[in-house]
C-alpha cells in the first residue's frame, strides 16, 4: 500500500468549505475514485485550523499513473481549492 499525507492550514472562515472539498464526498475524492488502485482518503482535524489528509493507493505506481492521467483535472481542483487554505505542504509519502 502507498500513502500520501498532506497538511493544511485552513482559514477559519473557509473551514466548512474546506471540509466539504476534502471530505468523503468532495471533488478530490470524486477525482481520486476515477484512478485504478485508489483505496480511500482520511481527513483528520489536528487543530481547529489544521488538517491532515491521508490518501491511500494500492501502490506508488497506481498513484503515479493516476497523477499523470488526471494532471489537468488535479490542477483545476487544486486551483479552485487554493483560496480555502492559508498554506499546504506534503508531509510524506510512504509505501510501495
Amino acid at each position: 500500500m502507498f500513502e500520501a499525507r498532506w497538511e493544511f492550514e485552513v482559514s477559519p472562515v473557509h473551514r466548512d468549505d474546506f471540509v466539504a472539498a476534502y471530505g468523503p464526498d468532495g471533488p478530490w475524492v470524486q477525482l481520486f475514485r476515477q484512478g485504478i488502485g485508489y483505496l480511500g482518503t482520511e481527513l483528520i482535524e489536528v487543530a481547529p485550523t489544521r488538517w491532515v489528509t491521508v490518501d491511500r493507493w494500492t501502490s506508488r505506481a497506481s498513484y503515479e499513473t493516476f497523477r499523470a492521467a488526471f494532471a489537468a483535472e488535479y490542477a483545476a481542483i487544486d486551483a479552485r481549492c487554493e483560496s480555502l487554505t492559508v498554506s499546504e505542504r506534503k508531509l510524506s509519502e510512504s509505501g510501495d
